[in-house]
């Protein structure tokens, strides 16, 4: 075997020993996907009068529910940064170290469970908006752009996740340092159009990464305008992965200092 494929086959088997453990502790990975049904809920049914007021027309749900599916894959992040670091300071990382196994492979494994799981949570998400009555325009082509946007994002959070994991000192730091990913989306165009908000918090919201992902996801999925927004946001993608990737590659190749 090439050590390409050494590599693959050591990444699948860390990807199956991640999964083993989501399956036996769920309770972090249902509450990644019960947070955005709440929120969904309650700007739906609390909210959703006053603030469809201001979108110019049309159900609330169907405005609001592109902001919190993408809010939905940046919970998916917390996942990531709570297991890397819960690894790195058990002192399993040490022990892989020891062994023949690819060194990419410990990373991957962790990534491409993460992107499995999120995927799966935006799975239930959407169901939930569909049930409280969200009903998109797309076809299939926009439907599957919409998938490999989402995918695309996931995976850029996931590797920017690990990076954190790998510099957090213990896994309740490194449960908190992911949440401002996970509440930009509210200071963007997720819940209100930017054009309603006050000048300095609509610069902010205009220029944020997430609000031209946000339009794209809407965009594709409710045939509202897109214009540059998607260039923007597969930028953003592209700089988030690299930058992540290469931020945790450093990072897990260090001396541990744990």
């Amino acid at each position: 075997m090439s050590t390409v494929s050494y590599a693959v086959t050591d990444s699948l088997t860390m990807l199956r020993r991640n999964l083993k453990h989501a399956q036996r502790y769920p309770a972090m990975t249902f509450s990644v996907v019960l947070m955005p049904v709440m929120i969904l809920l309650l700007f739906n049914y609390a909210y959703g009068d006053a603030l469809g007021a201001g979108i110019g027309g049309g159900d609330y749900i169907d405005y609001v529910t592109p902001g919190i599916v993408l809010m939905a894959a940046t919970a998916g992040s917390l996942v990531t940064a709570v297991g890397v670091c819960v690894d790195m300071t058990e002192g399993i990382v040490n022990r892989f170290r020891t062994m023949a196994i690819a060194r990419s492979a410990f990373l991957a494994g962790h990534v491409l469970g993460s992107v499995l799981q999120t995927m799966l949570g935006l799975l239930i998400v959407v169901a939930a908006a569909f049930a409280m009555g969200f009903r998109p325009d797309a076809g299939p082509l926009e439907w599957l752009a919409a998938a490999g946007l989402l995918l695309f994002l996931t995976l850029a959070l996931t590797w920017v996740s690990a990076g954190i994991g790998l510099v957090a000192r213990t896994p309740e730091s490194a449960s908190n340092l992911p949440l401002p990913l996970q509440f930009l989306p509210f200071v963007g165009s997720a819940i209100v159009p930017p054009e309603s908000m006050p000048t300095a918090l609509r610069w902010f919201a205009e220029y944020q990464p997430f609000t031209p992902l946000i339009e794209t996801l809407r965009g594709l999925l409710m045939g509202t305008a897109i214009g540059s927004s998607a260039l923007v946001s597969l930028g953003w993608c592209t700089a988030l992965t690299v930058g992540g990737y290469l931020w945790a590659r450093a990072t897990f190749r260090r001396p541990a200092k744990r």
